[in-house]
């Protein structure tokens, strides 16, 4: 596979402290939310629809939520595409790394056609 596109994204954690529940519910799925055991996990997972959306090119041209950021079994960041995102991401394949500490969350994500 080629490298169609790459895209990082770094975020100071803090800005997700007092998110509003209006904001959770439209960027993210119910199945993120439910996953979330910190702030920092939240705004990795931002991080991370940002980092995919620039590799695919885009940025956010739909709402966040069409991103949606899944663990596998092992923990590994694997991302599931709603629509739209899905009709812009077809044929792509995304590799994704996420990292965060206390005061930030990075993300890089190749998209591969």
């Amino acid at each position: 596979m080629e490298i169609f596109g790459i895209g990082t994204d770094i975020i100071e954690v803090e800005r997700f402290e007092s998110v509003s529940e209006a904001f959770m519910q439209r960027c993210f799925t119910e199945r993120e939310r439910k996953r979330f055991k910190s702030t920092e996990s939240i705004a990795g997972t931002f991080a991370a629809k940002e980092a995919v959306v620039k590799a695919l090119g885009t940025g956010f041209v739909f709402k966040p939520s069409a991103v949606e950021i899944l663990h596998n079994e092992v923990g590994k960041p694997e991302v599931v595409f709603h629509a739209p995102a899905a009709e812009i991401a077809k044929n792509k394949k995304i590799v994704l790394s996420i990292s965060h500490c206390k005061a930030y969350a990075t993300a890089t994500a190749i998209a591969q056609s």
